[in-house]
This record gives structure tokens, sequence and C-alpha cells, in this order.
């Protein structure tokens, strides 16, 4: 079970952004998404996602073409936590959460709302928060209230065998080293419990040890997919990011010139 990319191109505004990626994000597998500034990373999850629609290729989740895909169906299959959520209206906290429910109209959903609620919010460490108006928080702090609302949209009841899968650009953008940690941990229990994760980061020690695999991209290409271990090379990293890197391996360790 997978969501699959292949060979696809995404042209926007003349420009080409994509060119020929293939990659997949398998459940119960984190995959992140390294590469400089304007290499495609967040493009590309946005086309993982369906927000936008390759030139060319195609993208499919477990095997099934996402055009044949309805909105409701992909929004219970997948959850995006994207770089940019402003909110313009003055909702609580706990009502930013809670719009990420997609009950699917069961009724065995509907039923565990309050308790799916609470159990996100404790998880993630927001108690604190829910009844604050969500436009006060930090920047940080609204980071972290997004997330929970990402994973609130895939909360399954503890029987469930639906596919589910974690698009996350950038989740530790604004947060603290603790809360860095505790986010990370957090989607390595998810992936874990069988979600398929894809992570688009710029910290290549945060990638190093968290993820099971690491696409690099540069220019629209994907460079390099494999283990942490194949991708972070000294060599092809300093000439991806040009610049000076070393590679320590054991733990494996990132440092820059």
């Amino acid at each position: 079970m997978s969501i699959q990319a292949n060979s696809i191109d995404i042209n926007l505004n003349n420009r080409s952004i994509l060119k020929d990626v293939s990659l997949s994000v398998e459940q119960g597998e984190i995959l992140s998404v390294i590469g400089p500034n304007g290499a495609g990373k967040s493009t590309l999850l946005k086309s993982l996602a369906g927000d936008i629609k390759p030139s060319e290729g195609e993208i499919s989740y477990d095997r099934k073409n996402i055009d044949e895909i309805n909105i409701q169906e992909r929004a219970f299959t997948r959850s995006v936590m994207s770089q940019l959520q402003a909110i313009a209206f003055d909702f609580s906290v706990k009502e930013i959460i809670e719009m990420g429910w997609v009950s699917r109209g069961e009724s065995t959903y509907a039923k565990e709302f309050e308790d799916a609620v609470m159990e996100v919010v404790i998880k993630c460490g927001v108690k604190s928060l829910i009844n604050r108006n969500f436009n006060t928080l930090s920047g940080g702090e609204q980071r972290r209230i997004h997330f929970a609302r990402t994973l609130l949209q895939l909360w399954r009841p503890s029987n469930s065998d639906d596919p589910k899968y974690l698009l996350l650009d950038e989740p530790t953008a604004n947060l603290d080293l603790t809360y860095e940690v505790k986010l990370l941990n957090i989607v390595k229990e998810a992936a874990s419990e069988g979600a398929g994760v894809m992570l688009v980061l710029h910290d290549l020690n945060l990638a190093a040890k968290f993820s099971d695999k690491i696409a690099l991209l540069n220019k629209g290409s994907v460079v390099k997919t494999g283990t942490p271990k194949e991708v972070l090379n000294p060599d092809i990293l300093s000439q991806v990011y040009d610049i000076d890197i070393k590679v320590q391996e054991d733990p494996l360790f990132i440092t820059y010139y």
C-alpha cells in the first residue's frame, strides 16, 4: 500500500518545476524529502496530495489513479500540513483542531469524536492551549495546533485497517528543539502504527535521525533515493548544496563548512 509518483512532470507559469520524478510513500515508513530552496519539494508534496495536477506522469493511491478518487475519500486517506496555513477568522484552538475531523458518515467514528479530539490534544501536548484564540498564539504554537489537526484527520478506531498517509511540509518550522523532537517522535509512532509519512525537511540531521528513506531533490529532479546512509553522502550533498559538507557515519551526523 503506497502513494506512488510515476515519472511526473509539473510545469507552472511556463516554468518546469518537477522533471520525471518517481518515488513512493509506503505505509509504515517515513520518507523525508530534502534539497535546496527551489528544488521542488513543496510542489512535490502538493502534487502527491492532489492539489497540483502533473503535466505528465501519474500519481496513484494504492494503485488507483488519484483522479479517480473523490475529494472526500482523498481527505479520509491522506492528511496534509502545509508551510503556510493562515487563519483569517478568530477561531479557538479547539475549533481549529476539530476542523481536521473527517467522519466519512460512519456512526462508529461520530461516537468517538470527543474522545478522538482529546486523545490528539493530549498526545500533542496542547491541552493548555485549547481555550485560547488561535490568532493569539505564537508561530510555533500555531504549528503545533495545525499538526494536531492533521493527526485528527487520520484518526481511526483501533480495529481499522484503512490506509492512511501523512504529508507534512516543514512541520518543525518555528519549533524549539523540545517540540521538534516531540513532534517527530509522534510522526515516528504514527509510522510504526502503519501510516505512510512524507516529510519535507531542511534539517539534514533530523532527516538522518527520523527517516526510513530519503529522497534528495535538486532543480526539480530526484538526485538519489534510498536509506539515510545511502543518500547522505558528503560528495553528493556538497555538490547539491554547493557547500562543503562532512558526514559522520556512526551515528549519522552532518556538519557544514
